[in-house]
């Protein structure tokens, strides 16, 4: 069975990062029984500088018609000043929109190797894995009215509008719940229903799910800045984290930062199944364009190394595939490879072309 793929490199150090996935993907090819249908296009600032837009109509019907999508990152200060319509961050947030992509799934994990590269004291943060669940196409992010008026008075208000369903919240939560089923049966609901009208709904639906369907599910509700405090205080007493699309933003970047570098980890988002059973995903690493690193190879490719792995996971149904390339990276870390963002005293410092070069070998003993 051939796979259709899109790849959509982006800005920055995405083509970069992306460069190196396609490396591992015909290894893959050839190794491991796979065939894939690869398409690549483009997204975000350079959509806009070759299309005028950074979405363009014809890499929208490229990705609605692809099993999956392989995003690298977009932005970068070269497009700040473009109006908000044409900024390179629109293209995403249509990817996002016109697939569907409600559930964005985000894993927080600690590698045994790189506990101590953590600004936490590795007794602390050694073992952690956290899966964080946000809901992608709802709230803040897309609630209307939004946008900067100037009033009578000629002074200037600007307004974003959070608004939720009680069909958003449930199936965000539902997704929570069926993957809490197949790790710990813990689910930690994070929202402000202390100030939130939106907050108090979610918590009411959350509850109301879970009580009818999920009952042998451990179900905690937390207010979402409390939750951000206990992930550095008591991180282990977290599994599952569902929350919203703003606050879900902010946690999965905490968390991503616990593990030792924003470099290091993944990122699914799935929508829904349709009648034949295939889901619209895409597939990103969590780090962003970072700019200032573009084009001198340094940036780390193990998140969009693993953003692949958890394509071969949700999409292809590989997950013998996926956990063979997760033990690969596990494995070079272990070996004391390093890209600068992860470097340590004494570790081997690596560019992104070398740490790809170390993955392949890994595969290849592991697969041997």
């Amino acid at each position: 069975m051939t796979h259709s793929l899109l790849l959509l490199p982006g800005d920055g150090i995405g083509p970069e990062v992306m460069a190196e996935t396609r490396r591992v993907l015909a290894w893959f090819t050839q190794n491991r029984n796979l065939a894939f249908a690869v398409e690549e296009d483009l997204v975000g600032g350079i959509a806009y500088e070759t299309h005028g837009t950074p979405a363009p109509d014809a890499m929208m019907a490229k990705a609605l018609a692809a099993d999956a999508v392989l995003f690298g990152a977009v932005g970068g200060p070269r497009w700040d000043k473009l109006p908000f319509r044409d900024k390179p961050e629109q293209g995403l947030l249509r990817l996002r929109k016109d697939l569907g992509l409600f559930a964005n799934l985000r894993p927080a994990l600690c590698f045994e190797a790189l506990k101590d590269a953590s600004t936490l004291k590795p007794e602390i943060v050694a073992g952690l894995d956290i899966l964080i669940v946000r809901e992608l196409t709802g709230g803040v992010y897309f609630g209307e009215p939004r946008g900067i008026e100037t009033l009578a008075d000629g002074s200037r208000r600007g307004v974003d509008t959070q608004v939720y369903t009680s069909g958003e919240i449930r199936r965000i939560a539902r997704v929570a719940f069926e993957l809490a089923r197949l790790r710990g049966r813990r689910v930690a609901s994070a929202e402000k229903s202390n100030v939130m009208h939106t907050s108090v709904l979610w918590r009411e639906e959350v509850q109301a799910l879970h009580d009818a369907e999920f009952p042998d599910v451990q179900l905690t509700h937390i207010l979402a800045d409390n939750c951000a405090m206990q992930l550095v205080r008591n991180l282990r007493q977290f599994d599952v984290i569902v929350t919203d699309n703003l606050f879900g933003d902010l946690l999965s970047d905490e968390a991503a930062q616990l593990t030792g570098s924003i470099g290091m980890l993944p990122s699914a988002s799935l929508g829904a199944r349709d009648a034949a059973g295939r889901q619209p995903a895409l597939y990103e690493p969590i780090h962003g364009s970072a700019p200032d690193i573009a084009g001198q190879g340094l940036a780390n490719p193990i998140a969009g190394l693993l953003s692949f792995a958890m394509c071969l996971r949700y999409s292809f149904g590989r997950a013998e595939d996926a956990a063979l390339l997760e033990r690969a990276v596990e494995r070079v870390l272990a070996e004391g490879y390093r890209t600068a963002d992860i470097a340590q005293p004494g570790m081997t410092k690596l560019g992104t072309a070398a740490m790809t070069s170390a993955i392949l070998k890994a595969l290849d003993k592991l697969a041997a």
